[in-house]
């Protein structure tokens, strides 16, 4: 069976954001699959796993398709917030179900604080909320080397200091005093050169607003959205599955395990196989038990 998957965009202030819809919209409840900065090529395979709902996958502004008209600059979880509002009123309104990922559930998790009406259930997957961990300070001033590196080097020094930090060194806390070592980009297959492109969506829009967010805890315990938390059963401790641990009991929503890491759901996009499979039946168990 071949899903049909139509393509659309909508005006916000400041960009234009581009959203896919596989299946046919007002057949059943949408079910959005967001992340940040990760667009809807990442969402491909997970898509796949629902071909009996309707999907929206969409490009958060700055990425991808959705171009922004405000130039360059940070955006804020509440930017993005904002742009998913106005996506579930150009899709018929809600409430929609979510599976938000990564900065996506940062995003998601400020959407439903403000628009609770918009999503019946919200799943946030790892939310890198570094706000909330005890090391917090040290994850910060991580953070703003990385970003001074960026605006001094250029994309390939300071994203393999984001991979030393996130991806590879770090299966606990960050300790007090930390110092990245010599880095080679190139071990990491990441450019030695300097484009002079300051725009990257990850570290030069989204790294210090959506890890530094602090969310609205009463909000979030009172908001009409039924929020879940996941974490990856093989994510250990690291940064963001500690931050849904601690977001989960801050807020007292409960806390999904899911398959694989912290893209267990990719089916080799960008190179990261997860177990999308078993992703999408866990997903699938959680949504229709709520």
């Amino acid at each position: 069976m071949t899903t049909t998957i139509t393509t659309d965009t909508f005006e916000a202030p400041g960009a234009t954001i581009t959203y896919d819809v596989r299946g046919r919209l007002g057949e059943g409840t949408p079910l959005l699959l967001i992340g940040s900065p990760m667009g809807a090529e990442g969402f491909g395979t997970l898509a796949g796993h629902f071909p009996d709902r309707t999907v929206v996958t969409y490009d958060p502004r700055g990425v991808g398709r959705s171009t922004r008209t405000d130039g360059s600059g940070e955006l804020t979880p509440a930017d993005h917030a904002a742009d998913l509002h106005r996506l579930v009123e150009v899709i018929g309104g809600g409430p929609v179900e979510v599976l938000a990922s990564s900065g996506g559930a940062v995003n998601a998790l400020a959407w439903v604080a403000r628009h609770g009406a918009d999503v019946r259930t919200l799943v946030a997957h790892e939310p890198p909320l570094a706000t909330l961990l005890p090391d917090r300070a040290a994850l910060a001033t991580a953070i703003e080397e990385m970003t001074r590196t960026y605006q001094r080097d250029g994309l390939g020094a300071a994203m393999a200091m984001f991979m030393v930090m996130v991806m590879v060194s770090f299966d606990g806390e960050l300790p007090e005093g930390f110092q990245f070592p010599p880095l080679d980009p190139a071990q990491f297959g990441l450019p030695t050169g300097d484009d002079g492109s300051r725009d990257d969506a990850l570290l030069g829009q989204n790294i210090r607003t959506c890890t530094g967010y602090e969310p609205d805890v009463d909000a979030l315990r009172t908001t009409s959205s039924h929020i879940l938390i996941g974490r990856g059963a093989a994510s250990g401790q690291t940064m963001a599955a500690r931050a849904a641990d601690a977001v989960a009991e801050l807020i007292g929503a409960e806390l999904v395990v899911f398959p694989g890491h912290h893209g267990g759901f990719l089916g080799g996009e960008y190179g990261m196989p997860g177990e999308p499979e078993p992703f999408a039946h866990r997903l699938r168990e959680v949504l229709e038990g709520v």
